[in-house]
């Protein structure tokens, strides 16, 4: 009776559900919303192992307990306990309902949401933002089609067959023309009912002296800047004839921030992801040249010098990054400011080395993809190695007093290197470079790293790795069917065949009361016919505490080809407290009868066999 219950709540729950938003589209919206991509906006995330982790933004703390599985689609603190899906972090982290924040993720993702929910959300979705993205998908294909097909455009057809790029990566990148006159823009947007002072105010349109609306990317090679979501925000243009500026690109709009983007991203995010190595680019024909010659992890700033926000942005997917700017004074130092950048967020950081004179995308052209790939990117040289060199450029070795300056520089750089190996390694440069004792480097090595407020042995540990331990430690102390039924329900949430196994095995007849009502939701979200999805699921649990324990259970680690003797242990486990605990009941309700009939001796030999099993089952625990 009591499981009928439970199941008659959940199917409430899921049809209330259904009654606001299309479940199908919530699916949708939350697979188009990277969770580490959301939470990413809001929290500098740092990729230690599987997870991400950062300051919890729901409490103070001074060291990360908050950790992001990309895997599984969920957040969870160690610190506070909050955790849950990318719809529950925007629950708690801006006061959204859950409406407003399926309505919040549907704009980042281009999702159109049923009319009779747009009233809903209009306090939470920008219209301006909705029309903008819809402007920008028309405009792609527009000057796509005039960069293939107008006389016009013949210029920037030889342009870009000049430069090397060939038809099918014209095509992937959807590389257009914006016609020059000022008014084939506009009136071809006008036609399609698009508010004309809608677009000036997003930058689409400007709007001249004359209070005439033109294209302001006219007369240019169009290049479109898409989000993570693949969804067009903005454009980039480059001249081909002596129109000035050279390169344009759209201005700041709530969906196009520069500082928070990089040109590419969405096409290269995978290979970052599954090579756990990006290179940076400056400019956006280097970064299509080099995914044309197969190098497809590849990204760029965006006319600008690279951000906390881009550093940070990347380190989410790859932990080492390869600069790979143009070989002249200037991206030298362009070079110098990134590695700063990206060090500083995290990353192991590589510089590449470009012949004076030429970029990527030149490099690449006069040559060959393999010839970058083996004598740039492989070759690039570490951290230190370019920061040495880099110095080197502003002082006169030959001069005492420069020499000395010098060291000074490249020891506080040292200083800051948190592997004592890698200090070792470059102490040991500067020994052989000026013939100086090994042992006064390390001292000022190490003076200067007290100054930093480092330990020569960097033993800090983050609070994350104490907490995790610590809660290990406290499961370590629960009884053996405790951690039997946590583990095989962290299984259940992760595989589909084995929740239907455990259903014919043991059904809801789990010891802890709050794993019973867990398993009985679970059941029925997969006979609606899902597949395992801990993110998805969770939206099905309309209790907050419930929802807190899923999420830590979801945490605990698990290996993906758990053996069949494994969860066979778990399930004997389970079932022999079940057992114990039947007959500890039998023997109690025997002895209360015993007793009534003033049985005493019957009474106090039962007694005896109770206070042995409790014996065993404490022994057991």
């Amino acid at each position: 009776m009591q499981d009928f219950l439970i199941l008659s709540r959940i199917k409430i729950v899921v049809i209330n559900m259904a009654a606001q938003i299309p479940e199908q589209l919530i699916d949708e919206i939350r697979q188009a919303n990277d969770v580490v991509d959301v939470i990413g906006e809001y929290v500098s995330l740092k990729k230690r192992g599987r997870n991400y982790f950062g300051l919890c933004p729901f409490h103070g703390e001074k060291t990360a307990s908050f950790s992001v599985t990309q895997e599984k689609q969920i957040f969870h603190c160690f610190g506070c306990g909050k955790g849950g899906n990318v719809f529950t972090f925007l629950m708690e982290k801006e006061g959204f309902t859950f409406q407003q924040a399926v309505a919040h993720l549907a704009q980042k993702s281009g999702h159109n949401l049923p009319e009779q929910f747009t009233d809903q959300s209009n306090n939470y979705r920008n219209k301006n933002d909705q029309v903008s993205l819809q402007a920008h998908e028309l405009l792609v294909k527009f000057y796509h089609h005039i960069f293939s097909h107008a006389k016009e455009a013949k210029e920037a057809r030889d342009y870009m067959k000049k430069r090397g790029l060939s038809e099918e990566t014209i095509k992937l990148f959807q590389i257009g023309f914006s016609p020059e006159a000022n008014e084939v823009t506009p009136q071809f947007l006008e036609k399609k009912e698009f508010n004309l002072t809608e677009l000036a105010s997003v930058g689409l349109l400007a709007r001249s002296e004359q209070n005439q609306m033109y294209d302001r990317m006219r007369g240019r090679v169009i290049f479109p800047i898409r989000n993570h979501l693949a969804k067009t925000v903005g454009f980039g243009g480059r001249s081909i004839n002596d129109l000035e500026p050279k390169y344009l690109n759209s201005p700041e709009s709530a969906l196009f921030q520069k500082g928070k983007m990089l040109f590419n991203f969405d096409l290269a995010r995978s290979e970052i992801k599954s090579s756990g190595q990006a290179i940076l680019f400056e400019g956006y024909m280097d970064v299509i040249a080099a995914y044309q010659a197969g190098i497809k992890n590849g990204v760029a700033s965006l006319g600008t010098s690279v951000t906390e926000q881009q550093a940070a942005l990347i380190k989410r997917y790859a932990d080492t990054v390869i600069v790979s700017f143009d070989g002249d004074e200037s991206g030298i130092n362009a070079s110098y400011k990134a590695a700063k950048i990206l060090k500083k967020a995290g990353c192991v950081v590589r510089i590449a080395t470009l012949p004076d004179g030429l970029d990527p995308d030149s490099f690449i052209k006069k040559y060959d993809g393999k010839r970058f790939n083996d004598e740039v990117i492989e070759a690039s040289s570490t951290y230190m190695t370019f920061i040495m060199s880099y110095h080197k450029r502003a002082y006169n070795l030959k001069i005492e007093a420069d020499q000395m300056a010098y060291i000074k520089e490249i020891a506080t750089e040292i200083a800051h290197l948190k592997s004592a190996l890698d200090r070792d390694h470059y102490i040991r440069e500067l020994v052989k470079m000026f013939d100086l004792s090994f042992d006064a480097i390390l001292e000022e090595v190490d003076q200067l790293r007290e100054i930093q407020g480092r330990t020569r042995n960097n033993k800090v540990s983050t609070s994350h790795t104490r907490k995790h331990n610590l809660q290990s430690r406290t499961k370590q102390l629960l009884p053996a069917y405790h951690n039997a039924e946590i583990k095989l329900l962290a299984y259940m949430l992760n595989d589909r065949a084995i929740a239907e196994r455990i259903k014919h095995t043991i059904g809801a007849a789990f010891n802890i009361e709050k794993h019973k009502i867990i398993v009985t939701y679970l059941y029925a979200f997969f006979e609606d016919g899902h597949e395992a999805n801990i993110s998805q699921f969770i939206e099905r649990l309309d209790d907050e505490e419930l929802r807190k324990d899923v999420i830590e259970i979801a945490m605990e680690p698990i290996t993906g080809d758990v053996s069949e003797e494994a969860i066979s242990d778990y399930i004997r486990i389970i079932k022999a407290e079940q057992n114990d605990k039947v007959v500890l009941r039998d023997l109690i309700e025997q002895q209360k009868k015993a007793e009534q009939k003033k049985d005493y001796l019957t009474a106090a030999q039962i007694g005896m066999e109770i206070m042995r099993i409790q014996k065993e089952l404490k022994d057991k625990s």
